[in-house]
């Protein structure tokens, strides 16, 4: 969804008009919140901001399952090393 200007309120005038703001935001438009000129915060609707978290969530699994898909592709290839041989190889470089 773009925003427009309309959406960009300045946080005086959120305060003032809350109400309708949130009526707004109810019916689909996302606000900006400003404070100083500056972005502050946003005014989205719950179930829109439970929708953004549930994509977050499925994009963090994805990026997992991509991380042990090329895990899974090292082993194959043999890109792998032992842990405990590694961890005693550290401490013996550590140690002298």
């Amino acid at each position: 969804m773009a925003i427009s200007a309309s959406d960009i309120v300045p946080l005086s005038h959120a305060r003032a008009n809350f109400s309708e703001l949130a009526e707004e935001v109810k019916g689909g438009a996302e606000k900006i919140i400003t404070k100083n000129g500056e972005s502050y915060v946003a005014l989205i609707d719950a179930n829109r901001l439970d929708y953004y978290h549930q994509l977050e969530r499925e994009r963090i699994h994805l990026l997992l399952i991509d991380e042990a898909a090329k895990g899974l592709d090292d082993v194959v290839a043999g890109k792998v090393k032992d842990a405990r041989s590694v961890v005693q190889s550290i401490k013996r470089r550590r140690s002298v």
